[in-house]
């Protein structure tokens, strides 16, 4: 069995036994077996059928809430969690039909030969999700696959398992969902073994592990789409308007407490406005609360995996034994067991400190004045990752000149983290940030298609055959 801490408590509460290689076994023939009739029915049947699974998620929504509480020790979060499935499933009801049309016979640069188009869904798709985000996370490339007329299975983190259930309930009240749609189980183990009985597979987590799933897709000949870690800067230019880029970056590194790839994890502000900036972040930062005795109690909720606490602890104190100041926060607490940290506004720090390197994932803001344009770009760009940014100017059209120097698959102009909030742009993911098409936007669907050209001969006029005896 194994063990699941409780991040507001840090104890151990609940247990599961993990799948067994029999198991995946079973799951993965009964998959495939299912997938060829799911895959026939036209697509307006599959967006029926999801349409009645989120009936029953809608009807499950408080059960499903309460154990989400229960994984992640918060409440805010977990509501708008809840609308991220919401709106997953909305817009992909909304846009499948039109993305997987396919195009109607027209002629090719042959004149005697026509061209007409198939789309053939990936048979199986294997979804490993994170434990941040547990529901919405595991839901956001299950839904188009299965639209898609594939079938799918998910593997969420063992560190937030207890959803589960719940939502394997509401699969079961749709039988033709639950035909093609499976949740299983387990640690790592269980995810590398997932790989082996799939045809391609989605993967949102760190950067080691997507490396290794990458690989062991490689070795499968599979296609691999990996959404890992980001290390996301912001830029304040002079003339930026500070009061709204205090606000958007104390939302933007803080909610969940900073547990989100797309979180900003240092600043660059002007050297002109630096004093101000620092004083104005600090004074809205101070306003946020522990999420503490209860979840909805305040905005800042616990650490959710305990590893992570660690990592928070040893970035903190690395910035501290080399010269950073910390402006707000900066101890982390254990608190009837969970462990939390207030927002933590760092100044003097520089990218010999880990906290301006590594990801953090958790709500330290490290501040740092530049003195150029050039500088701030070069600042922002010294980093391995490329997920987002965020700029923020006197003027859109400055911020945008700025925008399209950084290495980042998205950047908020004026605002921070809208990645969080926008669905429907397509983005890729820079440098080590991850692998593939976007998951984002209406196109995004056709990841889990393979494009088959059916080429047509009419036969009149010369053939282009080889050998003239067959003439």
């Amino acid at each position: 069995m194994i063990q699941v801490r409780n991040p507001r408590t840090g104890r151990d509460d609940y247990q599961f036994a993990p799948a067994t290689e029999a198991d995946l076994d079973a799951h993965a023939a009964s998959l495939r077996e299912a997938q060829r009739d799911w895959a026939a029915l036209p697509v307006e049947a599959r967006v029926a059928v999801l349409r009645r699974w989120g009936d029953a998620v809608e009807a499950a929504s408080g059960a499903l809430i309460e154990a989400l509480i229960h994984d992640t020790g918060r409440f805010g979060e977990t509501h708008a969690e809840m609308n991220l499935f919401r709106g997953t499933l909305a817009r992909w009801l909304r846009d499948a039909p039109a993305q997987l049309a396919t195009f109607d016979e027209r002629a090719s640069a042959v004149e005697t030969i026509k061209l007409a188009g198939q789309l053939v869904p990936y048979p199986l798709v294997g979804v490993i999700s994170p434990w941040n985000f547990p529901l919405g996370l595991s839901v956001i490339d299950a839904i188009p696959a299965l639209l898609a007329g594939s079938a799918v299975l998910v593997k969420p983190s063992e560190v937030t398992p207890r959803f589960v259930e719940p939502l394997i309930a509401t699969i079961n009240q749709v039988p033709e969902l639950a035909a093609v749609l499976r949740y299983v189980l387990g640690d790592g183990k269980v995810g590398a073994a997932l790989i082996e009985r799939v045809d391609m597979v989605v993967f949102t987590g760190s950067v080691a592990t997507g490396r290794n799933v990458g690989e062991a897709c490689a070795r499968n000949f599979i296609p691999a789409f990996l959404e890992l870690g980001g290390k996301d800067p912001a830029i304040i230019l002079p003339g930026a308007d500070l009061d709204r880029a205090t606000s958007a970056l104390a939302w933007g590194a803080t909610a969940n407490a900073g547990q989100a790839c797309q979180s900003i994890e240092r600043i660059y502000v002007h050297r002109s406005l630096h004093d101000r900036f620092v004083t104005q972040l600090a004074d809205k930062l101070r306003r946020l609360k522990l999420a503490f005795p209860k979840p909805n109690d305040g905005e800042i909720g616990p650490v959710i995996f305990a590893r992570q606490a660690e990592i928070l602890r040893a970035q903190l104190d690395d910035a501290k034994a080399k010269g950073a100041v910390v402006v707000t926060g900066g101890e982390l607490q254990v608190l009837e067991g969970g462990t939390y940290l207030l927002p933590t506004l760092l100044t003097k720090v520089d990218h010999t400190m880990l906290v301006m390197t590594e990801e953090t994932f958790g709500p330290i803001l490290p501040v740092m004045a530049f003195d150029t344009v050039e500088q701030a770009v070069a600042l922002a760009n010294d980093s391995v990752y490329g997920l987002s940014a965020a700029v923020f100017a006197a003027s859109e059209q400055e911020a945008e000149l700025v925008a399209r120097r950084l290495d980042a698959g998205a950047v908020s102009i004026n605002d921070a983290t809208l990645t969080a909030v926008v669905s429907d742009g397509e983005k890729m993911s820079f440098k080590l940030s991850g692998l593939g098409g976007s998951r984002m936007g209406p196109t995004s669907i056709r990841r889990f298609l393979r494009q088959k050209l059916l080429i047509k001969s009419r036969g009149a006029g010369p053939q282009p055959w080889w050998f003239r005896s067959l003439a």
